[in-house]
């Protein structure tokens, strides 16, 4: 029975036992897509990467990326922690500390750039595609019920209910303040009622609570086999988008942090820097840490 050895990793955090935790399969070639499912459900955490050799030999990995129930084109903490996992073995080979490469995603190749130490490191990727809406605002009264919350806290500032995708659709959803945020609660019953089987919804609000966090969100999936998700770039990719339709952002480069993760005990920050020219978004990067957590082998 072939071993295939895999990690842990907890992302978008320099503290093991705090972020996003991750597992990453590294020796995945052979598996289909019945049994990479199966191994997801396994570990049943939000998201566990399949590593396999890459379409064009210039690129460092092709990647598959599975929640408990359903596979994903493209996520954000999956690429930052299997890029810190990739550069930390190179590393050990002797690599210099500081590598770029690119990952094959179903997205498409997502540009990386990574400085590993001693098991950790921090790693920031280019959007290969930037955010669209894909749809018309949610209802704000249907969002409310769905999430328990009253429609007076949906939304604050100019911000309103939108719909973005970066590789990955979100419904992006303002509150009104850390209290609303704290007190949201949903299932996947109320959201399929409201929004449709499988919807993600990610919950943020201007109000952060600490000096240096630009915004604080948490993210709903529970119809994708995700209760709750300690962090999510691939939302705060989608966010990019909202960012652009309701905050006053004027040309040149922009740099931001959203916490999340903190009502749930697992404390997690991502930096989201955009590059806005004439009005436009021309490209937008999503950064941070990782921590190596364990090592083993798969008998399978």
């Amino acid at each position: 029975m072939p071993a295939r050895r895999y990690a842990t990793l907890d992302v978008f955090t320099d503290t093991a036992l705090a972020g996003n935790p991750l597992a990453v399969v590294l020796d995945a070639e052979g598996l289909d897509d019945a049994a990479m499912q199966a191994i997801a459900g396994e570990f049943n955490l939000s998201e566990t990467v399949f590593v396999l050799p890459p379409a064009e030999a210039r690129h460092r990995a092709r990647l598959r990326i599975f929640t408990p129930t359903q596979e994903l084109a493209f996520a954000g903490h999956p690429t930052v922690g299997t890029a810190v996992l990739l550069a930390l073995g190179d590393r050990r080979a002797e690599v210099a500390d500081a590598v770029a490469f690119g990952l094959e995603e179903q997205v498409g190749v997502v540009p990386c750039v990574v400085e590993a130490g001693e098991g950790r490191g921090r790693a920031r990727f280019r959007l290969p595609r930037l955010p669209e809406s894909w749809g018309e605002e949610p209802d704000a009264t249907g969002l409310a019920v769905a999430l328990g919350l009253s429609p007076s806290e949906i939304g604050f500032a100019r911000h309103r209910p939108s719909r973005y995708s970066a590789g990955t659709p979100f419904h992006l959803v303002p509150v009104q303040g850390l209290d609303a945020l704290a007190r949201a609660r949903t299932s996947a019953e109320a959201l399929n009622q409201a929004l449709g089987p499988k919807a993600k919804v990610f919950l943020y609000t201007g109000e952060t609570g600490e000096a240096g966090h630009s915004f604080r969100a948490r993210m709903f999936a529970p119809g994708a086999g995700i209760a709750e998700d300690p962090a999510t770039g691939g939302a705060v990719a989608a966010f990019a988008g909202a960012l652009m339709q309701f905050e006053p952002l004027g040309s040149g480069t922009h740099d931001l942090t959203i916490a999340q993760g903190f009502e749930m005990g697992r404390p997690s920050e991502i930096a989201l820097q955009l590059t806005i020219e004439d009005g436009a978004l021309r490209a937008a990067e999503i950064g941070g840490s990782a921590v190596l957590v364990s090592e083993g082998a798969l008998h399978l």
